[in-house]
């Protein structure tokens, strides 16, 4: 997972932010999402506006794929954070979880314009170039300097400065900064080489012991191999990262399993590697959108067209390397994020997405499908300017141009939630109110930590996150053994058959230069 920024001219044209409407689907039921039990109630399969942002201008929304928390920044720099709140992750000084959109009172100082979450942290960028950072810090994740302190539940000054932008993955970090010769730094858990130091900092927790545990990295450090070059783009998966420099060119590194890293093989990365298909005349422009969801990438390349690698389909081959996605062809892309399976796009004056969804976070209404192989329009923000989007786990972020559509956003169901230590509150309209579950998860380990004995970040992890079946193969964990930096031979296709991204299957139909319309 990983946050979009919104479109750049929201703030340039004329001078002016245009009014952004933040509407949200998917699961409200924050403490059971992802996990293997709990009520299946409290979804809100329509975009919908939520009762506290209701005339609140957004100019930024933030979730991961890992993430079963939201961030969104308005136009005065206000940070609004909700959601699961266990690992103080919400920056509001406790781990209370909150069903409603709550200004974090301690960056009340701070003009906030960038953010990211993780899987239980969050970091957030100042328009004078300083990032702060609260959450779970047990892998220094925060980039604070130390993690000593397991849980910082309030902002903590992160070791960086003259930052543009930082995106969060599972369990680490990574910032932009425009200090010359150090444009990307990151820090937090250097498992899979997510890092990009050319390590992965495992060692054996004892000398008699076959436990590995994996170092700390608390302290922001430069990417070394991309030193010479300036990164204006970059995105995290769970546990993999994305960027793209000034002149084009991709590089990924980190988990290598499914092919998320374009390279056509399932090698773990632990230095950036360049991504071939991104060359010659095939370099990503200026106004290029990248994303990164638990187990693929993608980015708009040449003419705007959409590349996709890693697992996309449930079913079906890997795709190894980058292709086109064909149903997205003529589209002008915008913006886009990936959650766990499930991806959103905003394009021409539509909304666009597709995937695996389980609590409605596609968007297309309670008496549709769930679940869509290929891209399709969400029907009632037809006709709408998409200004920004984001994607967690369970629930999807869209942030809609509120000019000349202010009767069509009257017109949509408002949800209230529940305040701080509330039982029961009906929620506005036709909104389901959420159930808070009084049972915890059922225990086992971390989505992404059973390809090795035992891993440093699953002691915390196994109380408080225990994670389906599912939520473990989309996170990209294949069952199977898994050699230190080497193939993930788990449930990955080894080869890709190369057939092409036109063979997305899909009862769906699409219109002119294959856009997705009606059924």
């Amino acid at each position: 997972m990983s946050a979009v920024e919104s479109e750049k001219n929201v703030e340039e044209e004329k001078g002016v932010v245009r009014r952004g409407e933040l509407l949200f689907c998917g699961g409200t039921c924050w403490d059971i999402i992802g996990r293997r039990k709990g009520p299946a109630d409290g979804n809100l399969f329509s975009p919908t506006r939520l009762r506290p942002l209701v005339g609140i201008d957004i100019r930024f929304v933030a979730s991961g794929c890992a993430s079963c928390h939201c961030v969104a920044l308005d136009v005065e720099g206000r940070c609004y954070t909700w959601g699961r709140n266990e690992k103080g992750q919400l920056g509001h000084g406790d781990n209370i979880q909150r069903d409603r959109p709550t200004v974090v009172s301690e960056l009340s100082k701070h003009k906030i314009v960038k953010a990211g979450a993780g899987r239980s942290h969050t970091v957030v960028v100042t328009e004078d170039g300083h990032s702060l950072a609260f959450g779970w810090n047990k892998h220094g994740q925060l980039g604070s300097g130390s993690a000593k302190n397991e849980i910082e539940s309030s902002p903590v000054r992160c070791l960086v400065s003259e930052v543009t932008y930082a995106t969060c993955g599972g369990d680490f970090t990574v910032w932009l900064s425009s200090v010359e010769g150090a444009s990307i730094l990151t820090a937090g858990l250097p498992q899979y080489g997510q890092l990009g130091h050319g390590t992965d900092n495992e060692y054996n927790s004892k000398d008699s012991s076959v436990r590995l545990v994996y170092e700390a990295q608390p302290r922001p450090r430069a990417v070394a191999k991309l030193s010479g070059e300036t990164i204006v783009k970059v995105a995290c998966g769970t546990n993999h990262t994305v960027a793209v420099d000034k002149n084009g060119f991709v590089y990924t590194w980190g988990f290598g399993g499914y092919g998320r890293l374009g390279h056509r093989e399932q090698k773990d990365e632990w230095s950036p590697r360049r991504v071939d298909a991104f060359r010659d005349r095939n370099v990503l422009p200026p106004d290029a959108v990248i994303s990164a969801g638990s187990v693929n990438s993608s980015c708009t390349a040449g003419g705007g067209q959409l590349y996709m690698w890693g697992k996309i389909k449930n079913t079906g081959d890997d795709w190894m390397y980058p292709k086109p996605l064909m149903d997205l062809s003529g589209w002008n892309l915008r913006c886009m994020d990936s959650g766990n399976l499930h991806h959103f796009v905003g394009a021409d004056s539509s909304c666009i997405s597709w995937g695996h969804a389980q609590h409605g976070e596609l968007g297309y209404g309670p008496n549709a499908q769930k679940s869509s192989a290929a891209p399709k329009k969400v029907d009632i923000l037809e006709g709408m300017h998409v200004m920004g989007v984001a994607c967690g786990m369970g629930h999807s972020m869209v942030i809609v141009d509120g000019t000349n559509v202010g009767e069509r956003l009257h017109q949509l169901d408002i949800y209230d939630g529940k305040a701080s230590g509330e039982v029961n509150e009906e929620p506005v309209k036709k909104a389901p109110a959420p159930k808070q579950s009084t049972k915890k998860g059922a225990k086992g380990g971390d989505n992404s930590k059973k390809k090795k004995p035992k891993e440093s970040s699953e002691s915390e992890e196994e109380d408080d996150d225990g994670a389906s079946e599912d939520e473990e193969q989309e996170n990209g964990v294949a069952r199977g053994k898994r050699k230190r930096g080497g193939n993930n031979t788990g449930r990955a296709k080894g080869k890709a058959k190369g057939s092409g991204a036109g063979r997305n299957r899909s009862p769906v139909k699409t219109g002119k230069r294959g856009r997705p319309r009606k059924s």
